[in-house]
Protein backbone atom coordinates (compact mmCIF):
# COMPACT_ATOMS: atom_id res chain seq x y z
CA UNK A 1 0.00 0.00 0.00
CA UNK A 2 1.56 3.66 -1.09
CA UNK A 3 0.75 6.47 0.96
CA UNK A 4 0.99 10.30 0.47
CA UNK A 5 2.97 12.46 3.80
CA UNK A 6 1.81 15.80 3.46
CA UNK A 7 3.47 16.69 6.93
CA UNK A 8 6.94 15.87 7.41
CA UNK A 9 9.47 16.76 10.09
CA UNK A 10 13.57 16.46 9.03
CA UNK A 11 16.25 16.24 11.27
CA UNK A 12 19.94 17.25 9.88
CA UNK A 13 18.32 18.78 6.98
CA UNK A 14 21.97 21.03 6.41
CA UNK A 15 23.71 17.40 6.56
CA UNK A 16 25.27 15.79 3.34
CA UNK A 17 22.24 13.73 2.87
CA UNK A 18 19.71 16.00 4.48
CA UNK A 19 20.22 18.89 2.64
CA UNK A 20 19.07 16.50 -0.89
CA UNK A 21 16.32 15.37 0.86
CA UNK A 22 15.27 18.07 1.96
CA UNK A 23 15.67 19.80 -1.82
CA UNK A 24 13.45 16.37 -2.53
CA UNK A 25 10.84 16.99 -0.49
CA UNK A 26 10.21 20.76 -1.10
CA UNK A 27 9.72 19.80 -4.50
CA UNK A 28 7.10 17.13 -4.10
CA UNK A 29 3.46 18.82 -5.06
CA UNK A 30 1.94 16.53 -2.05
CA UNK A 31 4.06 17.65 0.85
CA UNK A 32 2.70 20.90 2.10
CA UNK A 33 5.07 21.13 5.20
CA UNK A 34 8.23 20.56 6.40
CA UNK A 35 9.33 20.88 9.81
CA UNK A 36 12.89 21.47 9.49
CA UNK A 37 14.56 22.60 12.93
CA UNK A 38 18.50 23.34 12.23
CA UNK A 39 21.48 25.10 13.84
CA UNK A 40 21.45 27.63 10.99
CA UNK A 41 19.10 28.89 8.78
CA UNK A 42 17.70 27.22 6.03
CA UNK A 43 16.86 28.53 2.33
CA UNK A 44 13.47 30.13 2.72
CA UNK A 45 9.98 28.14 1.08
CA UNK A 46 6.51 28.32 1.06
CA UNK A 47 6.31 25.09 2.38
CA UNK A 48 9.15 25.22 4.84
CA UNK A 49 9.34 26.07 8.99
CA UNK A 50 12.71 26.34 10.38
CA UNK A 51 12.84 26.69 13.64
CA UNK A 52 17.10 27.89 14.70
CA UNK A 53 18.48 27.18 17.64
CA UNK A 54 20.57 24.01 19.83
CA UNK A 55 18.78 20.88 18.74
CA UNK A 56 18.48 20.34 22.21
CA UNK A 57 16.47 22.91 23.32
CA UNK A 58 14.36 23.04 19.78
CA UNK A 59 12.77 19.67 20.37
CA UNK A 60 9.86 20.66 23.03
CA UNK A 61 9.25 23.64 20.68
CA UNK A 62 8.50 21.92 17.93
CA UNK A 63 4.26 21.72 16.84
CA UNK A 64 2.24 20.47 14.36
CA UNK A 65 0.98 17.36 13.38
CA UNK A 66 2.96 15.75 11.34
CA UNK A 67 3.01 12.06 9.29
CA UNK A 68 5.70 10.62 8.76
CA UNK A 69 9.22 11.51 10.62
CA UNK A 70 13.15 11.71 8.80
CA UNK A 71 16.26 11.47 10.80
CA UNK A 72 19.39 12.20 9.18
CA UNK A 73 21.54 13.51 12.10
CA UNK A 74 24.96 12.09 12.41
CA UNK A 75 28.72 13.03 12.94
CA UNK A 76 32.01 10.94 12.82
CA UNK A 77 34.02 10.74 16.39
CA UNK A 78 36.83 12.98 14.71
CA UNK A 79 34.24 16.15 14.20
CA UNK A 80 32.29 15.37 17.66
CA UNK A 81 35.65 15.33 19.47
CA UNK A 82 35.10 12.45 21.58
CA UNK A 83 33.30 9.07 22.05
CA UNK A 84 31.12 10.51 24.69
CA UNK A 85 30.14 13.31 22.51
CA UNK A 86 29.36 10.80 19.22
CA UNK A 87 26.86 8.98 21.54
CA UNK A 88 25.40 11.86 22.95
CA UNK A 89 24.81 12.92 18.78
CA UNK A 90 24.08 9.71 17.10
CA UNK A 91 22.39 7.98 19.75
CA UNK A 92 21.30 10.13 22.22
CA UNK A 93 19.73 12.85 20.44
CA UNK A 94 18.39 10.63 17.51
CA UNK A 95 16.20 8.72 20.22
CA UNK A 96 15.30 12.44 21.63
CA UNK A 97 14.34 12.33 18.29
CA UNK A 98 11.93 9.62 17.56
CA UNK A 99 10.23 10.35 20.92
CA UNK A 100 9.47 14.19 20.20
CA UNK A 101 8.32 12.89 16.69
CA UNK A 102 5.99 9.95 18.11
CA UNK A 103 4.08 12.68 20.43
CA UNK A 104 3.59 14.86 17.93
CA UNK A 105 1.57 12.06 15.77
CA UNK A 106 4.52 10.61 13.67
CA UNK A 107 3.22 7.32 12.55
CA UNK A 108 6.59 6.27 10.18
CA UNK A 109 10.42 7.16 11.03
CA UNK A 110 13.10 6.79 8.76
CA UNK A 111 16.42 6.96 10.28
CA UNK A 112 19.76 6.99 8.63
CA UNK A 113 22.22 4.41 10.64
CA UNK A 114 25.12 2.34 9.11
CA UNK A 115 26.10 -0.93 7.31
CA UNK A 116 26.96 -3.12 10.19
CA UNK A 117 25.11 -1.39 12.89
CA UNK A 118 25.19 -4.11 15.96
CA UNK A 119 24.81 -3.11 20.14
CA UNK A 120 27.19 -6.25 20.04
CA UNK A 121 30.17 -5.35 17.26
CA UNK A 122 33.14 -4.79 19.24
CA UNK A 123 33.53 -1.26 17.09
CA UNK A 124 32.03 1.46 19.17
CA UNK A 125 31.04 3.07 16.06
CA UNK A 126 29.36 0.03 14.76
CA UNK A 127 28.06 -0.63 18.52
CA UNK A 128 26.70 3.14 19.02
CA UNK A 129 24.19 2.93 15.75
CA UNK A 130 23.15 -0.27 17.00
CA UNK A 131 22.10 0.55 20.68
CA UNK A 132 20.21 3.30 18.64
CA UNK A 133 18.13 1.38 16.42
CA UNK A 134 17.71 -0.99 19.37
CA UNK A 135 16.52 2.08 21.82
CA UNK A 136 14.24 3.45 18.30
CA UNK A 137 12.77 0.06 18.18
CA UNK A 138 11.75 -0.35 22.00
CA UNK A 139 9.91 3.16 21.64
CA UNK A 140 7.24 1.02 19.10
CA UNK A 141 6.72 2.91 16.27
CA UNK A 142 3.95 1.46 14.14
CA UNK A 143 6.48 1.73 10.97
CA UNK A 144 10.41 2.39 11.32
CA UNK A 145 12.62 2.43 8.23
CA UNK A 146 16.32 1.55 8.94
CA UNK A 147 18.31 2.56 6.14
CA UNK A 148 21.86 1.32 6.54
CA UNK A 149 23.84 3.05 4.03
CA UNK A 150 27.62 1.99 3.43
CA UNK A 151 30.37 5.01 2.43
CA UNK A 152 28.14 8.21 1.81
CA UNK A 153 29.29 9.57 -1.09
CA UNK A 154 29.30 13.80 -1.98
CA UNK A 155 30.23 17.05 -2.33
CA UNK A 156 31.20 17.51 1.81
CA UNK A 157 32.01 20.85 3.44
CA UNK A 158 34.83 19.40 5.26
CA UNK A 159 35.94 16.45 2.45
CA UNK A 160 37.93 14.11 4.06
CA UNK A 161 40.57 13.16 1.88
CA UNK A 162 40.16 8.93 2.89
CA UNK A 163 36.55 9.45 1.48
CA UNK A 164 37.93 11.05 -1.90
CA UNK A 165 40.15 8.15 -2.27
CA UNK A 166 37.85 5.42 -1.60
CA UNK A 167 34.54 6.60 -3.27
CA UNK A 168 35.55 5.85 -7.18
CA UNK A 169 36.27 1.74 -5.37
CA UNK A 170 33.28 2.06 -3.00
CA UNK A 171 30.87 2.11 -5.83
CA UNK A 172 32.58 -0.50 -7.70
CA UNK A 173 31.90 -3.19 -4.68
CA UNK A 174 28.86 -5.10 -4.54
CA UNK A 175 25.82 -5.83 -1.75
CA UNK A 176 25.72 -4.32 1.15
CA UNK A 177 29.18 -2.83 1.06
CA UNK A 178 28.99 -0.93 -2.02
CA UNK A 179 28.95 3.15 -1.28
CA UNK A 180 25.90 5.04 -2.09
CA UNK A 181 25.73 8.43 -3.46
CA UNK A 182 24.31 10.75 -0.94
CA UNK A 183 21.40 11.79 -3.62
CA UNK A 184 20.80 8.58 -4.44
CA UNK A 185 20.20 7.51 -0.59
CA UNK A 186 17.46 10.61 -0.71
CA UNK A 187 15.66 9.34 -3.22
CA UNK A 188 15.40 5.90 -1.64
CA UNK A 189 14.26 7.02 1.54
CA UNK A 190 11.65 9.34 0.00
CA UNK A 191 10.30 6.05 -1.73
CA UNK A 192 10.42 4.29 1.28
CA UNK A 193 8.26 7.35 2.88
CA UNK A 194 5.65 6.39 0.16
CA UNK A 195 5.44 2.69 1.27
CA UNK A 196 3.04 1.42 4.01
CA UNK A 197 4.61 -1.63 6.05
CA UNK A 198 3.76 -2.23 9.33
CA UNK A 199 6.95 -3.58 12.02
CA UNK A 200 10.94 -2.34 11.77
CA UNK A 201 11.98 -2.68 8.00
CA UNK A 202 16.09 -2.62 7.83
CA UNK A 203 16.90 -1.55 4.33
CA UNK A 204 20.98 -2.51 3.46
CA UNK A 205 23.24 -0.14 1.41
CA UNK A 206 22.48 -2.18 -2.02
CA UNK A 207 18.70 -1.95 -1.68
CA UNK A 208 18.84 1.57 -0.88
CA UNK A 209 21.00 2.08 -4.12
CA UNK A 210 18.53 -0.14 -6.62
CA UNK A 211 15.16 1.98 -4.81
CA UNK A 212 17.17 5.26 -5.27
CA UNK A 213 17.97 4.82 -8.92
Amino acid sequence: MYLTPRHILLAGATGLTGEHLLDRLLNEPTVSRVLAPSRRPLAEHPHLENPVGEFNSLLPTLKGQVDIAYCCLGTTIKQAGSQEAFRAIDKDMVVAFGERARELGARHLLVISAVNADPESSIFYSRVKGEMEETLKAQDWPQLTIARPSLLIGEREDQRLVEQLAAPLAKLIPGKYGGIEALCLARALWRLALEEQDGVRVVESDDLRRLGK
